[in-house]
């Protein structure tokens, strides 16, 4: 058995705080790898969520540095769960522990984010974290 700690760059594509509202999604680059991982990380339920009282959290990707060309990745981008319009992690309903939700991007654009789209009234925030591990990096063999 092997590590992978050589071969990962974890990064950060919403930074672990309480929030109530949209986030401002950073983006991640991803070249010099080939696959990545999005783990979304949510804590206790700041309310009791339900269709209109919504986390959605949609997974983009793009070639742009500055996420100005951003779209919701197609179904055929995710692994691991079945992403509709993007979403690959929906709260609708009561969230009593914290849970870690994995999926694999597998699509050819350079930048990805993750988009944290809150719907409804949120009156209390809700921890959550999501983390992208970037693996199989590119391997140049010296001249």
């Amino acid at each position: 058995m092997r590590d992978n700690i050589g071969g990962s760059g974890p990064t950060y594509l919403v930074v672990p705080a309480t929030i109530s509202a949209d986030n401002t999604p950073t983006v991640v680059d991803l070249a010099g790898y080939n696959a990545a991982n999005i783990h979304v990380q949510v804590g206790v339920g700041g309310i009791t969520f339900s269709g209109s009282n919504k986390v959605e959290f949609i997974l983009k990707h793009g070639d742009a540095s500055d996420g100005s060309d951003q779209a919701a990745v197609a179904v055929a981008d995710v692994t691991g769960v079945t992403a509709t319009s993007g979403i690959i992690r929906s709260l609708i309903a009561a969230h009593t522990t914290s849970t870690v939700v994995s999926c694999g991007y597998v699509g050819t654009k350079r930048y990805i984010s993750v988009l944290a789209d809150f719907s409804g009234t949120h009156g209390t925030g809700t921890p959550i974290a999501v983390l992208a591990t970037r693996g199989f990096p590119v391997s140049v063999t010296p001249a």
